[in-house]
C-alpha cells in the first residue's frame, strides 16, 4: 500500500493506492503497477494492465497503417464500421501488393491508387510506373467524357 506524497498528486488523489509488481516472462521486464482496486488479485490486475496495453498497441497500429485521424461518429457502431472500412482497405492493399509483386511501400500503393482512382486505366499499368514517373504519363481519353 502507498500514499502519493507529491504536492500536485496528493491533492489529485489523496487516497491509499496498491502498488502491483508483476515479472512478464515473455517480455523479461518487471513491471509496475498501481490501482485503487483492494479486491482483485494481483495477477488479475496485471492482466487487466497487459489487456490494456494489448488494445493501446492496437490502436496505434490502426492511426499508423489505416489512416484514421478521427472517428466519423462516436456510436459503437460508427467506430466499428470505420475500422472495419479501413482495415478491408489496407487488407486489399496488401493482397494487390502481394499477387503484384509490386516493389515499392504500401504508402506509395495507397497513393497511386488515389491518384488515379477516377481514371480509366489499368491497375497493372499503374503498377509497373515509377512513382515519379506516373504524373508525367498522359491521361487516355476517356468514352463519355465532356470536355
Amino acid at each position: 500500500m502507498i500514499q502519493l506524497t507529491g504536492i500536485q498528486t496528493k491533492n489529485s488523489y489523496s487516497k491509499e493506492l496498491r502498488m502491483i509488481e508483476f515479472y512478464d516472462e515473455e517480455t523479461k521486464k518487471r513491471l509496475v503497477f498501481l490501482t485503487n482496486n483492494m479486491k482483485l488479485a494481483a495477477s488479475t490486475i496485471a492482466a487487466i494492465y497487459k489487456s490494456r496495453w494489448q488494445i493501446e498497441l492496437f490502436f496505434k497500429w490502426i492511426k499508423q497503417n489505416l489512416k484514421i485521424q478521427s472517428f466519423l461518429g462516436t456510436s459503437k457502431n460508427a467506430v466499428m464500421t470505420q475500422i472495419w472500412v479501413a482495415m478491408s482497405y489496407y487488407l486489399l492493399l496488401t493482397y494487390i501488393k502481394y499477387q503484384t509483386k509490386y516493389a515499392h511501400s504500401l504508402l506509395t500503393l495507397s497513393r497511386l491508387i488515389r491518384e488515379t482512382l477516377f481514371e480509366r486505366k489499368n491497375l497493372i499499368d499503374i503498377l509497373a510506373l515509377k512513382p515519379e514517373r506516373l504524373l508525367a504519363v498522359q491521361d487516355d481519353t476517356i468514352q463519355g467524357a465532356l470536355f
